[in-house]
C-alpha cells in the first residue's frame, strides 16, 4: 500500500520541542516546514499552502487559537491538529470547537503517535478532496444527463407530434358508419396505432396494430404501417396493385417488410375492409388478442381467426375470414394492454367481463378510464387502445 506522505507545517514557539518534530518528521518522509511563533506560522501558511498543521497552543504574541481562526477563515478544511501541555485543557475544547481536527498532550514521548495523527489526518484530507472531486464530475455528468433527458423529452415531443399527425381524427364518419378510438399509451410514445379510411365508393378500411415493447423503439413500427398503408393506397389508385381488397395479401406485406428489415420487432394486427352495399366485413389477423367483439341482431359475439404476429416468421401464413355485420352493429377492437388491468383471474373471466361491457353497451372511449379504474397519472404496464365501429339507424 503507498504511504501517504505531504507537507507538514509544525508551529512551536520551543525551538527543541519544534527542531526534535521537525526531524522525526522529516526521516518519516515528510516534508516539513517550521515557525517559531504565530504570526510565522500564518505567514508560512499563506504561502507554502501546507497538507497539515501542526501547532502549539500557548505562544506569545499570537497564541495558538489565533492562528486556527485565522487558517479556518483561509482554508478553513485544512487539518489542524493542536499540541497543548496538560494543564489547558479548556483551550484544547475550544480548538476543537473552532474545527481543529486533533489533539497532542506535551510532552510528546512517543514521536509515533505524532506520526499516526499526521498520517491519518493526511488520508482523511485525501479522502475529502478526492470526494469532493467525485462530487463535482457527479454534478458534471448529472448536468450532462439532464441535458440528454431534456434532448429526449423534446425528442418524445416531436415524436408524439410526428404520431398524431399520422393518426386519423377520434371521431369520424365515413359512409355512415362512425369510427371512434381512444389510445392510453403506457410511456409518452405509442406502440399501439389505428387507421381508417375509405379505399373506394363501396369500400372502408380500418386496422388495429400493437407493436410489442412500447416506446419510442416501438412506435417507430407505426411510422412504417402508416408508410405501408400509404404505399398499398396509391398502388391501388394507380392499379399497380390490388392487394389492399384482401386483406390477408396485406399482412403478408407487413410481415415480409418487418421479417426483412430485422428490427427485433413484432406487431400483432386486426385488418379488417367493410363492403358497405353486402354490409359484410372481410377481415384477418396477426395474433391479434382478444378478438373484436361484434354486437349486432344475432346477438355477441367474439370474432374467430387466428395467426402468428407480423415480423416473427418469413414463412408465416394469413387467411381471410368474412362476417355479416347487419344493418345496425357494433365492433370493437382492443389491444391486449387491456388484459393487464383487468382485475380478473383468468383469461375467460376477462374474455366474459369485456363480452358483458359490450353487450351493456359500456365499453365505449368515454367510458373506458372508469371501467378500468385509472387514475389520472397512474402507470400502466402496457398501451392500451379501443377502436369502436358502429352503425345506427
Amino acid at each position: 500500500m503507498e504511504e501517504i506522505t505531504g507537507r507538514i507545517l509544525v508551529i512551536d514557539d520551543e525551538a527543541i520541542v519544534r527542531n526534535s518534530i521537525v526531524a522525526y518528521l522529516e526521516d518519516s518522509g515528510f516534508d516539513v516546514l517550521e515557525a517559531e511563533n504565530g504570526r510565522e506560522g500564518v505567514a508560512c501558511f499563506n504561502s507554502q499552502s501546507p497538507d497539515v498543521v501542526l501547532c502549539d497552543l500557548r505562544m506569545p504574541h499570537m497564541d495558538g487559537l489565533a492562528v486556527l481562526k485565522e487558517i479556518s477563515q483561509t482554508r478553513p478544511n485544512t487539518p489542524f491538529i493542536v499540541v497543548s501541555g496538560a494543564g489547558v485543557m479548556a483551550d484544547v475544547v475550544e480548538a476543537l470547537r473552532l474545527g481543529a481536527s486533533d489533539y497532542l498532550i506535551k510532552p510528546i514521548i512517543d514521536l509515533e503517535v505524532l506520526e499516526h495523527s499526521v498520517r491519518r489526518n493526511l488520508k482523511q484530507q485525501r479522502l475529502i478532496e478526492e470526494n469532493a472531486v467525485y462530487r463535482n464530475q457527479l454534478e458534471i455528468k448529472n448536468k450532462e444527463l439532464e441535458h440528454r433527458l431534456q434532448e429526449l423529452r423534446l425528442d418524445q415531443q416531436a415524436g408524439r407530434e410526428v404520431q398524431k399527425r399520422m393518426l386519423p381524427d377520434n371521431q369520424s364518419q365515413i359512409d355512415g358508419i362512425e369510427f371512434n378510438y381512444h389510445i392510453i399509451p403506457s410511456l409518452y410514445l405509442s406502440g399501439d396505432f389505428v387507421d381508417y379510411f375509405p379505399i373506394s365508393a363501396d369500400k372502408v378500411v380500418f386496422y388495429i396494430a400493437d407493436v410489442s415493447g412500447h416506446g419510442a423503439s416501438s412506435a417507430f413500427i407505426t411510422v412504417l404501417l402508416k408508410n405501408l398503408t400509404n404505399r398499398l393506397r396509391r398502388n391501388l389508385r394507380r392499379q399497380s396493385t390490388d392487394d389492399l381488397l384482401t386483406p390477408d395479401k396485406v399482412l403478408n406485406r407487413i410481415n415480409k417488410e418487418l421479417v426483412d428489415a430485422a428490427l427485433g420487432k413484432h406487431v400483432s394486427v386486426f385488418w379488417g375492409m367493410i363492403d358497405l352495399p353486402s354490409r359484410t366485413l372481410s377481415y384477418s389477423v396477426a395474433g391479434q388478442y382478444p378478438m373484436p367483439i361484434l354486437r349486432n341482431h344475432e346477438g355477441v359475439q367474439f370474432l374467430t381467426g387466428r395467426s402468428q404476429p407480423a415480423g416473427l416468421f418469413a414463412e408465416a401464413q394469413y387467411s381471410t375470414y368474412s362476417v355479416e355485420l347487419g344493418e345496425e352493429f357494433e365492433l370493437v377492437a382492443l389491444s391486449d394492454g387491456i388484459l393487464e388491468v383487468l382485475e380478473h383471474d383468468s383469461l375467460l373471466e376477462k374474455e366474459t367481463c369485456l363480452m358483458n361491457w359490450v353487450e351493456q353497451g359500456k365499453l365505449n372511449i368515454g367510458n373506458l378510464e372508469g371501467l378500468l379504474n385509472l387514475q389520472e397519472g397512474k402507470e400502466i404496464p402496457d398501451d392500451i387502445t379501443l377502436l369502436t365501429l358502429s352503425r345506427t339507424l
